[in-house]
């Protein structure tokens, strides 16, 4: 492999000393050689060194020690030699990554992608297992079928230098063999994940699809046993508001019952305490400093037990769980699948591994697009030049923005500056608007986006006044050169020419938030920028941060959703179908069915209600935008239909140009019914109203709005034939 791989992986496997390890001992060997002649050698050597294994990594460090100290024997070398030695291998941590690397494959052969959480993706190692779509390397070429790679330009200028992510390298030719080469690479270091010396306890977080995390969560019971894992537990308490409530009610009920005393003395019968409550009778008339007093006392006291949603405690095989915490059942139901702990898992993690096998929408969509179109998601290329049009405007759909809703002007006119609607993390308005502003046209520029959205002080009154144009017009810094990532601050650092491990220092102090809890260790850090002459904007930038996404969780994100825009943008009836299905839950089949200018004016209608829309219609009118972008398109909706309407997911219709609307879209008819309807369909038509009523076990107000909705017009009433 090419020299700054095989350096990647060592450092991996065993820490960042391994290098000078194996230079020191090329000096013993090879004394005659020059060091031009050693430089040449040293990444056939380094790779003897990788395949001599952990054994062979360990006796060239016992050498060392026993060189520096030759009273050392041999065993306590040895010892001495594996406690210093750091990394995936090093730090005894490759057991995780293999049980990750069992758990992706094990979802994979099922079918489903797994996107990874966190800084796992910062991992080369975890990226050939197949833990992470992501590639930390920098920006690269390589050729699939003869394995040549390009890591610089023509001139020696290292690819990383112009494009901070390999996908927006331009596409070319392998020159040794002529094949098509893959591009990519997002330059992340692996320090992000592991910590600059290998020290960190790796946390590999993982998403899989929703309808495949059971899934993944048994296959842990055939992976270590059944008595080997179990759910993470938690323990939910009062919070401070709730304690507050729980104190008022104490005054109250101590009110109510002195009234009710006096009361029965007098033989007079009044109403219950809610009722009074209501009219005002009862009123604790406690100041409100007593009850905050009170309520402290509350706060934080137990209240319930639960389970992490995807956390999965292993014990392993030579321990007990009762070494570590009782457990128990949820709601006590001794048949339930799944046991677990007593104790907050927060308690016992340092003791324990915790897997976490998320649940998450992006793979279920990709799973069902696959499904759709036969096309692999894959191999889709994150580079595709239209594709990355709708993350500056509506055109590339066919659509004026004007035509669309998502966003509202100073001037009251409504619009959306982009075509990012239904596009997992930039379609919200927040995204819209940071869209509008950046108008992003490379993958990187994504990635800082989702990067600086999910920060804290990163973007609005840090990187915005920055990279937007001020009063007078003027761009401080160009969007591409600010800081949206945590790894971005270690990269930029080394090239502006700090040491690798003063660049691991400072990023780790500004994205942990430290520079306004600790300003005089802010001060030093910010001086030595200043000695290497960073900019001055730079270090203000810094000095505002509170906390930082990691790079590659943003990459991992923005991969999923650029896949599914590649969808929206070139199967269009696929992406509605697909997202429809599976990211929404509130519609207003009304305004659907009757085309754009109904949704336009259903969606205008909520929009007037301004804060006193409810949670309902605010989640309807995020379905309507995307429904009028669809009709917009040319596509349509067609009405619930009793025999080919699916239980919860949209159906394409014939001419691929409509979406037959599902059952679970009914407004108060729940899943459960929706598919008994589809089964008891299945079994036989239904031959009237009162038949869907008896056998899809449907309640008089559903049925009564699918008459309103025109769907029951080809079902007679009652089973029984008029004679007359």
């Amino acid at each position: 492999l090419p020299r700054n791989i095989e350096e990647r992986i060592a450092q991996e496997f065993y820490g960042d000393k391994i290098n000078v390890l194996v230079k020191e001992k090329m000096d013993i060997e090879f004394p005659d050689k020059s060091e031009s002649e050693k430089d040449a050698m040293f990444s056939s050597y380094l790779h003897d060194v990788i395949m001599s294994g952990y054994d062979g990594v360990v006796t060239l460090k016992k050498e060392q020690l026993q060189r520096i100290d030759p009273n050392l024997d041999d065993k306590s070398a040895i010892e001495k030699a594996k406690l210093e030695l750091t990394g995936i291998i090093g730090g005894g941590f490759d057991v995780i990554y293999l049980i990750a690397q069992k758990l992706v494959k094990h979802s994979n052969d099922d079918g489903y992608l797994v996107g990874s959480r966190g800084s796992v993706g910062s991992s080369f190692v975890a990226s050939m297992m197949g833990i992470t779509e992501c590639n930390g390397l920098p920006a690269h070429y390589y050729c699939p079928k003869c394995c040549h790679n390009e890591f610089t330009d023509e001139a020696g200028v290292a690819l990383a230098e112009h494009y901070p992510s390999g996908y927006d390298l331009p596409n070319k030719d392998c020159p040794e063999c002529g094949t098509l080469m893959i591009h990519q690479g997002n330059d992340m270091p692996f320090a992000t994940f592991l910590g600059f010396a290998g020290e960190k306890v790796p946390d590999i977080d993982l998403n899989f699809s929703g309808d495949n995390q059971a899934s993944a969560h048994e296959y842990t019971k055939v992976l270590f046993g059944t008595d080997n894992v179990y759910r993470a537990g938690t323990i939910g308490t009062v919070a401070d508001k709730t304690a507050f409530g729980y104190v008022q009610g104490f005054f109250e009920e101590r009110l109510y019952n002195a009234l009710k005393i006096e009361a029965d003395s007098l033989g007079i019968k009044i109403a219950g305490k809610d009722e009074l409550k209501k009219k005002g009778i009862i009123k604790s008339n406690v100041r409100v400093c007593e009850v905050e007093r009170l309520a402290i006392g509350c706060t934080g006291v137990k209240r319930t037990t639960g389970q992490h949603p995807g956390g999965i405690v292993v014990v392993p095989g030579y321990k007990d769980i009762w070494d570590f915490t009782p457990f128990q059942y949820p709601a006590d139901d001794p048949t339930s699948a799944w046991r677990t702990t007593h104790f907050d898992y927060h308690k016992i993690e340092a003791d324990l591994l915790k897997l976490d096998i998320l649940g998450h929408d992006d793979p279920t969509v990709l799973r069902m697009l696959q499904d759709l179109s036969g096309i692999d998601v894959t191999q889709i290329d994150l580079g595709d030049l239209d594709t990355m049009k709708i993350f500056t405007g509506p055109e590339v759909l066919g659509v004026e923005k004007e035509r669309l809703r998502g966003l509202t002007a100073k001037d009251g006119h409504k619009y959306c500056p982009t075509g990012t609607l239904g596009i997992p993390e930039f379609g919200t308005s927040f995204l819209l608007g940071m869209l509008e502003e950046t108008k992003p046209t490379t993958f990187a520029e994504l990635i800082k986006i989702s990067g600086l959205s999910h920060g804290t002080d990163v973007w609005l009154g840090n990187a915005r006044d920055l990279c937007t144009p001020n009063e007078d017009g003027i761009i401080k810094v160009p969007f591409k050169d600010v800081i949206g990532c945590r790894d971005d601050i270690m990269v930029n650092l080394i090239q502006w020419g700090l040491p690798p491990a003063k660049a691991f220092k400072i990023m780790e102090f500004v994205r942990k938030g430290k520079a306004s809890k600790d300003p005089e260790g802010w001060k030093e850090h910010a001086e030595y920028m200043r000695e290497h002459n960073i900019p001055e904007w730079y270090i203000e930038s810094c000095r505002k941060i509170k906390y930082m996404f990691p790079k590659a969780h943003a990459t991992a994100y923005v991969t999923s959703a650029f896949r599914i825009a590649w969808f929206k943008v070139h199967e269009p009836i696929w992406y509605y179908c697909a997202y429809l299905s599976i990211r929404r839950d509130q519609f207003d089949i009304a305004s659907m069915i009757r085309g754009e200018d109904a949704i336009r004016d259903k969606i205008d209608e909520i929009d007037e209600k301004g804060n006193s829309a409810s949670n309902k219609e605010i989640d309807t009118r995020e379905t309507l935008c995307l429904c009028l972008e669809m009709c917009a398109r040319g596509f349509y909706f067609k009405n619930i239909d009793i025999e080919k309407s699916d239980s919860k997911k949209f159906v394409i219709t014939e001419d691929n140009k409509g979406l037959i609307i599902p059952f679970r879209a009914l407004d108060g008819l729940g899943e459960n019914v929706a598919e008994q309807i589809v089964k008891a369909r299945n079994e036989a038509p239904f031959i009237s109203q009162e038949d869907l009523m008896k056998r899809g076990k449907i309640n008089q107000t559903a049925l009564e709005k699918l008459k309103q909705l025109g769907c029951l017009d080809n079902l007679s009433e009652s089973n029984q034939l008029s004679l007359f």
